[in-house]
């Protein structure tokens, strides 16, 4: 039934293993999926067919986005969202440029030690 394959997408968007991906798409297609039309509904499925930290970073600013992609309307409205969260919630200073990856902690810059090898959470 339609309402099996819906849960099928649902449970894809939530369960994919990268908590932040879960949370996200999870959220948005929990809050949309029942308003997408069959041509929308692909766009989901070639979604969540992506590889998470390529999403990831797409979503995110992080890399540049394959032409193919941005094409998306699923991916361009997700995209657009968590910009907007970005914007509202986070400081402007505390921002990777868009392309650079994010800093993953406070301590994860390069510093050397003796002979030059490097310390921290390389």
């Amino acid at each position: 039934s339609s309402q099996k394959f819906l849960y099928r997408l649902l449970y894809r968007s939530k369960q994919r293993g990268f908590l932040e991906l879960d949370l996200v798409l999870g959220k948005w297609t929990q809050e949309n999926i029942h308003q997408l039309d069959d041509k929308h509904l692909e766009s989901l499925i070639q979604v969540l067919d992506l590889e998470n930290p390529d999403l990831w970073k797409w979503l995110t600013g992080q890399a540049e986005v394959p032409e193919s992609i941005t094409a998306n309307p699923v991916f361009a409205c997700i995209q657009k969202q968590i910009s907007g969260n970005l914007e509202n919630h986070a400081a402007v200073e505390t921002r990777a440029k868009p392309g650079q990856p994010w800093v993953r902690g406070w301590d994860d810059f390069k510093k050397t030690g003796p002979n030059n090898a490097f310390l921290g959470n390389q």
